[in-house]
């Protein structure tokens, strides 16, 4: 066994010379992957329609095949088509040649705007050859017996004798060696491609803007809410005319070195492309770019406009000695902090002694008319009472009002709309960054003079602030608030002060409530009666309420047993006050005295981060019984302040009577028969009510009966004057950057919609409804990243190039200069057709209006470049050789020239297969390309 043994081991040394070499296992790659793909085996589909390379959709599949160590990329490219039924078309298969030799004979797509190097497959494989840049292929086709060569030359310097036909066609002659004479036909396809570039000046609309009236002030109101838009520079840089001759044959045209019968004006086919110039410079998009790259700076409002604006008088005189003194001084308080206005005003002088006039960022004519623009009313003596400027804003219905609620901005035509727009300008235009904390600096001073001086600020609606909006207009809205709380205040003490001196009864407080004007009257209809509050005899101070002896001892005893039924008798004793007006025919269930519905205060008005920090506060609280309790109670402020204003409305009331006012579904009535028999209504507190210790009734127990104008204040709007003005002046220009970009977004929007108004561009419809729909997205976020601002930023700019060009190319064609309606429309479909497709076909060539057009700028160009004057009238006249020499000089030398010649010859011998051969050649002004595709028949070679 173990002499066996030794020959089997000897076995595994032996060499084995079956192992593939590197060439065979890369064959087989090949030969997998193309199997992979399923294009082995011979298919024929449907003839190529006129077009299909530009409007189909074309695909691709790559994959990485090795030799040895070096890496290839294989890629099939192909045109996505409708399946075909292979059923029954085996016999036909069979002899038939390769589906792209047949494509080598087809008209239909000779030169297609989308150069695509491949064609449909069975299979042709090419391989890039020599330099990248070159984009030289080399490549093959096998059909049953059946052979098509591809070749490819490629020179940097054009030989003179190939420049034109005749040259080209002895080339495809002798490279295809027929050995029939006469030589079959050969059909031959050129195109001439024309390049205008010297556009005239006229022909671009776009005014730059007025800098130098913007600078001295001459810009009114209606120019700083007005946004830039257009390029500064024409958006379409070329147009190529591109002159076909689709159907030619050997013998019916010249074309040498010293003569040619090719006359652009006479090409049966014209087609015109234009190029864009690469990222337009356009004023929209930098614009608002510009803004936004203040949203990246770090600085604060102190810092760029240097310190000393807000440092103590007599700084720069201190000398080295007084530094030890300065370390047990006590620091002082920052400006912003301190609400007496002489300390503001100080500031400002301060600000303006340090800061030059030469040294300021802005001029006093550019802020002076930013602010009025800004501050209307401050023209007017007087003051205007009303806070919205919404006589120039769209409909409340319109889609453009509500843009704001989608972008989290502000309303059209509101101060923090106005405000951004300033912003941006003065950002573009005046000093940039310093600019922009200047106006900043003096907008804040003019929030703290308003508020200090009770003058309601323009351009904000009433009411609470409206949380659809952007954080910084909430808080404007909010010292709006304030200051109405302020001014009502400080005019009802003046109104008590008056009627104290003339009153008979001075101690009659609840005769105010009765004596409301028609403000307070006018939504009596309210089932709580909110609105229209008196404010009267209310104070700076809330101290200053609770040492009003003859308050407290009139209502020390009544108000502890308020609740109890011992004290209905007592309660009942009390003067009524605060009355707004009767509720209907309501009466007390106990007294049967008419139910008042008493003058209460508003619920304090909250701005988004307002809720979102007592949010947080009320979750800290737990879940745990006491958490639950302290959180009701929190909540129930404005609950139990109602409650005390009805009961000092409504002496002898009960829990029953107020929520019949606050809640009347809780308040369940149902028809009962009496002793007497009579059907009378009987009523009882729901379900909810009677629970044990419920916050309804604890509340209604601890309630005195105390009118609204001496409760302690629900909102202390001095306190929230003051931390929104805190706000205000600690926000540094790049946070009120972000606060502002959605109004910045928002108007670009309406401006981009307006041009397109005008345009009237059906494709930029959608575009502008995508950025909509992406915006509303991106801005609901508190911080939306950078990169998606950008992202909205540049499709904003796309757009305003898009209707920019449209601008241009109206511009030039004259579309709104035609007389006649129906070369208008001819014009206008053209123009939109040119800004949709790459490529498009010029209606009846050179006889057609756009043709007409078209030939008139060549010439105009033509004319600009050799500077002859007009010689319309020699054109008109002469020899038919003389106009067309005269139709060639209008327009320059061909930028490229193409040509392809085909024609069915049999090779390599006479009684070979006929099969296509074709040449594609491409002549520009330093290249030169030959694409030959040669077939030849393999069945005996």
């Amino acid at each position: 066994m173990a002499g066996d043994s030794e020959p089997e081991s000897e076995v595994f040394e032996l060499t084995d010379f079956t192992t593939a070499s590197e060439w065979e296992r890369f064959i087989s790659r090949v030969e997998e992957v193309l199997n992979d793909w399923k294009l082995i085996g011979n298919s024929l589909g449907k003839p190529l329609e006129k077009g299909i390379f530009t409007s189909g959709t074309w695909e691709e599949k790559s994959d990485e095949i090795l030799f040895a160590d070096f890496k290839f990329s294989i890629t099939h490219h192909y045109l996505v088509q409708e399946s075909t039924d292979k059923e029954g078309n085996d016999e036909v298969l069979e002899d038939a040649i390769p589906q792209s030799m047949q494509d080598l004979l087809c008209m239909n797509n000779d030169f297609p705007p989308r150069a695509h190097c491949l064609v449909r497959c069975q299979v042709p494989l090419f391989v890039q050859i020599h330099h990248k840049w070159r984009r030289m292929y080399v490549g093959e086709c096998q059909g049953p017996g059946v052979r098509t060569d591809f070749e490819m030359v490629h020179l940097r310097k054009v030989p003179n004798q190939y420049t034109h036909l005749s040259g080209l066609l002895d080339i495809f002659k002798s490279k295809i060696g027929c050995p029939l004479t006469p030589l079959p036909p050969v059909s031959i396809t050129i195109r001439f491609t024309y390049v205008l570039q010297d556009w005239q000046q006229y022909f671009w609309p776009q005014q730059p803007p007025d800098i130098d009236a913007l600078v001295g002030g001459e810009v009114g109101g209606l120019e700083f809410g007005k946004l830039p838009f257009g390029a500064c520079e024409d958006p379409i840089s070329e147009l190529h005319l591109a002159t076909t001759w689709p159907h030619l044959t050997e013998g019916i045209i010249v074309d040498n070195d010293v003569y040619s019968d090719l006359d652009p004006i006479q090409a049966p086919h014209w087609s015109v492309r234009v190029r864009k110039a690469d990222n337009p410079q356009c004023l929209l998009g930098d614009f608002v770019t510009e803004f936004f790259k203040v949203c990246r700076r770090k600085e604060s409002t102190d810092e760029i406009l240097g310190r000393s604006t807000f440092e103590e008088e007599g700084r720069e005189i201190t000398d080295i000695t007084h530094a030890l003194s300065k370390l047990t001084e006590p620091a002082p308080v920052p400006i912003h902090k301190l609400s007496v206005s002489n300390m503001v005003h100080t500031a400002k002088k301060k600000i303006r002694k340090h800061r030059g006039i030469e040294e300021s960022p802005l001029n006093n004519d550019v802020l002076n008319t930013i602010l009025l623009y800004l501050f209307p009313d401050a023209a007017s003596e007087k003051p205007l009472d009303g806070t919205s400027s919404a006589d120039n804003n769209p409909s409340s219905e319109s889609e453009e009002y509500n843009l704001y609620n989608q972008f989290k901005s502000a309303p059209f035509d509101s101060l923090t709309y106005k405000l951004a727009l300033c912003l941006c300008m003065i950002n573009f235009y005046h000093g940039g960054l310093k600019g922009v904390a200047h106006l900043w600096q003096e907008f804040v001073l003019e929030m703290r003079f308003r508020w200090e001086n009770n003058f309601l600020i323009p351009g904000l609606t009433s009411g609470p602030p409206d949380l659809r909006c952007c954080l910084l207009h909430q808080k404007l809205q909010m010292l709006n608030c304030c200051i109405e709380r302020k001014k009502a205040r400080d005019e009802g003490r003046k109104t008590s002060t008056s009627n104290n001196v003339t009153n008979t009864y001075p101690g009659d407080a609840g005769k105010h409530g009765d004596h409301l004007g028609p403000d307070n009257l006018k939504d009596m209809d309210k089932e709580k009666g909110e609105v229209g509050k008196s404010w009267d005899s209310w104070s700076d101070s809330e101290e200053e309420f609770f040492e009003c002896l003859s308050d407290t001892e009139e209502l020390k005893g009544n108000g502890q047993e308020s609740g109890k039924k011992g004290g209905l008798k007592e309660m009942a004793n009390l003067k009524p006050e605060g009355r707004l007006h009767q509720h209907g025919k309501l009466t007390l269930l106990h007294n049967g005295e008419p139910l008042y519905i008493p003058v209460t205060q508003e619920p304090a008005p909250m701005t988004e981060d307002l809720l979102e920090e007592q949010s947080e506060v009320l979750a800290k609280l737990g879940t745990s019984a006491e958490g639950a309790h302290l959180r009701a109670r929190m909540q129930s402020a404005c609950l139990l302040s109602d409650m005390e204003s009805f009961k000092a409305a409504n002496p002898g009331c009960c829990l029953e009577d107020f929520v019949r006012w606050y809640s009347p579904r809780d308040y369940i009535e149902e028809e009962v028969i009496d002793e007497k028999g009579n059907t009378v209504l009987k009523g009882e507190l729901s379900a909810r009510m009677k629970i044990p210790s419920n916050m309804w009734v604890e509340a209604w127990e601890t309630a005195k009966p105390i009118p609204a104008r001496r409760q302690r204040r629900l909102f202390d709007d001095t306190r929230e004057a003051e931390k929104v003005l805190h706000y205000l002046a600690v926000q540094k220009p790049a946070d009120l950057a972000r606060h502002l970009l959605p109004c910045v977004i928002h108007a670009a929007v309406l401006k981009v919609k307006e041009e397109e108004n005008l345009e009237n561009i059906s494709s930029v419809k959608k575009i502008i409804k995508q950025i909509i729909s992406h915006s509303s997205k991106v801005l609901h976020f508190p911080n939306p990243e950078d990169k998606k601002l950008e992202e909205i930023i540049h499709q904003i700019t796309n757009v305003e190039a898009l209707i920019a060009r449209a601008h241009s190319l109206k511009a030039k064609f004259g579309t709104e200069k035609c007389e006649q309606e129906e070369e208008k429309e001819d014009l206008e479909r053209f123009v939109s057709c040119l800004l949709e497709q790459p490529e498009v076909v010029v209606a009846r060539a050179g006889r057609g209006h756009a043709g007409r057009v078209i030939h008139k700028l060549f010439v105009n160009a033509q004319r600009a470049a050799t500077m002859s004057p007009p010689e319309e009238e020699l054109k008109r006249t002469g020899s038919l050789e003389e106009r067309r020499q005269n139709s060639a000089s209008d327009f320059p030398p061909p930028a490229g020239r193409e040509l392809i010649l085909r024609t069915t010859v049999p090779r390599p011998a006479p009684y070979s297969r006929a099969l296509p051969q074709r040449m594609y050649s491409v002549l520009t002004k330093e290249d030169f390309r030959l694409a030959g595709a040669f077939s030849s028949d393999t069945s005996f070679f």
